[in-house]
């Protein structure tokens, strides 16, 4: 039950609403709720599904605005980061696990219309990272290297 709450906590995180999947995943981990790994993978899956559903709604939303109706009235800044985001497409979804810009990245990869195969990867990639290293610091910062 609590490898499952982990999930959707993750899940929920990773679309557009805020939310701290780290936190989650370090209390389950303390609290010993699963084993370390099923917390990792329910994390991992749950976080890179929920940031699917979050390309999903980008790839949606492409229906509304073309990208030249969108670079129309986009500032300069949004114009770089829209060609950063094309130039390095999918693999720029490595960073979808940052605060703030990660869900965006998702969201905008979605609107360019990246490929959702490799798109998932670089989601899964990037955030399985993220929770490794959350994990191991949690591990030394709370001396337990069981973990590692």
């Amino acid at each position: 039950m609590a490898v499952a709450a982990l999930f959707w906590t993750s899940f929920l995180a990773a679309t557009l609403l805020p939310g701290g999947s780290e936190a989650a995943l370090i209390l389950a981990w303390q609290q010993q709720w699963g084993a370390p790994i099923s917390l990792f993978l329910a994390a991992s899956i749950g976080n890179t599904l929920g940031g699917l559903v979050t390309f999903w709604m980008g790839w949606q939303a492409r229906k509304l605005k073309t990208l030249e109706q969108l670079n129309a009235n986009a500032s300069a800044r949004q114009q770089q980061v829209l060609a950063w985001l094309q130039h390095h497409g999918h693999w720029a979804l490595l960073l979808s696990w940052a605060p703030v810009v990660g869900d965006l990245l998702c969201l905008a990869g979605g609107w360019l219309k990246l490929n959702p195969w490799l798109s998932a990867v670089a989601l899964l990639i990037g955030k399985s990272l993220r929770y490794l290293i959350v994990l191991a610091a949690a591990s030394l910062l709370f001396n337990d290297l069981s973990l590692l």
